[in-house]
């Protein structure tokens, strides 16, 4: 008996040192990467954290924004798929800028939205930044 004990005290040390690096949060998101704080204009598929939420945007359904250098009847709108992670669920649902959207007693908006448009060339995917923040 006293043998197995002298033999399971270092598999036990070893493991809770493994373990003293982890840090459990109780009833967070579980995201890969590191959410940016809520205010910062990410790029797609980089996450930011909005109140208790951790949002990434996706992929641009529309952007029918008028070009900054334009006359336009309409100033357009910008739509993105945006993933929307809470403490043990997940929800994916298309954001307007500037309207606010709730979910799981939260509410956020997607706030901005960057570069500008332009008459004279095109925004590439990899150019787009998206700010999130709560309401």
């Amino acid at each position: 008996m006293n043998r197995i004990a002298a033999l399971a005290a270092p598999v036990a040390l070893a493991a809770a040192s493994l373990l003293a690096g982890c840090v459990a949060v109780p009833n967070a998101p579980i995201v890969e990467g590191t959410p940016q704080p809520a205010g910062y204009a990410v790029p797609f598929d980089v996450p930011v954290h909005v109140g208790n939420l951790v949002l990434t945007p996706k992929k641009l359904v529309e952007d029918s924004r008028c070009p900054m250098n334009a006359r336009c009847v309409w100033a357009g709108r910008v739509v993105v798929t945006t993933r929307i992670d809470g403490a043990g669920w997940r929800e994916t649902k298309d954001l307007t800028l500037g309207e606010s959207y709730g979910t799981h007693g939260e509410v956020f908006a997607l706030v901005g939205v960057s570069p500008e448009k332009t008459t004279d060339r095109e925004i590439q995917p990899a150019e787009y930044r998206f700010t999130y923040e709560p309401r």
